[in-house]
């Protein structure tokens, strides 16, 4: 995943810990803004357009708390992390109430920040394609359309597939010769991810697989341990 124009704004109150922690994400190649309270953050924030906040819970003029109801209000979906020099439970409790997607507490692993922040911003990434409005597919000498659940090879009949199969093989070709996440899969489709689920979906990939077999130059590869690769060769070649 590229960071570099990934934009962060970092509202931070102790001026040298915020300088330290703006540097250090700049260094690694994000576009970090810094504001030193809750009101300038908002206003910085109203100004430009980011792709995750980090907001410290402690701050004069407005808390973070009080800032991450206000960007909600204006961005539902942006990512939030709060860091807190209290690891009260309540406190915890309370961020996530207003949205946060992650939490630290002071003082904390600059890597382990660094690690969280690619894997929110990557997981906000792969959920916005899976939300995709697209419902037609070429994939080698097949086409889907998944409005109507048809899958047609070249001048065959269609055939219709089932509601899980239809909405696998569209995830698959949205991630066309691109990692799809498993666990996307499970969420988006299944609803839940665990052993059952999990299985299932092996079940389904497997029915896919053989309606695809007709084409050479279209493959579902297995990514161990992380999901699945919908690969059409003629596509990869060029």
């Amino acid at each position: 995943m590229e960071t570099e124009s990934k934009k962060i704004l970092l509202v931070e109150d102790d001026p040298n810990f915020g300088t330290v922690l703006k540097d250090y994400l700049a260094m690694n190649g994000y576009l970090v803004t810094h504001a030193k309270n809750g009101m300038e953050g908002f206003e910085k924030f109203k100004k430009d357009d980011f792709d995750l906040c980090i907001l410290d819970v402690m701050m004069p003029y407005k808390d973070g708390f009080t800032l991450a109801k206000e960007i909600r209000d204006k961005n539902e979906d942006i990512p939030i992390i709060f860091l807190t020099a209290k690891a009260m439970k309540e406190d915890v409790l309370k961020g996530y109430k207003v949205g946060a997607d992650d939490y630290l507490n002071k003082p904390f692993d600059s890597e382990v920040l660094l690690m969280k922040i690619k894997a929110i911003i990557q997981r906000k990434a792969t959920d916005s394609i899976a939300d995709s409005k697209q419902f037609e597919f070429q994939i080698g000498n097949f086409f889907l359309n998944s409005k109507l659940r048809f899958l047609t090879y070249k001048d065959e009949d269609p055939i219709k597939l089932s509601p899980k199969e239809n909405e696998l093989l569209r995830l698959l070709a949205l991630h066309k010769n691109d990692l799809m996440p498993r666990e996307l899969a499970l969420t988006k489709i299944w609803r839940d991810d665990n052993y059952f689920t999990s299985r299932s979906m092996d079940v389904y990939i497997a029915k896919l697989r053989k309606y695809l077999s007709k084409d050479d130059g279209v493959e579902i590869v297995n990514i161990h341990g992380e999901g699945f690769r919908l690969v059409v060769k003629d596509e990869v070649d060029n």
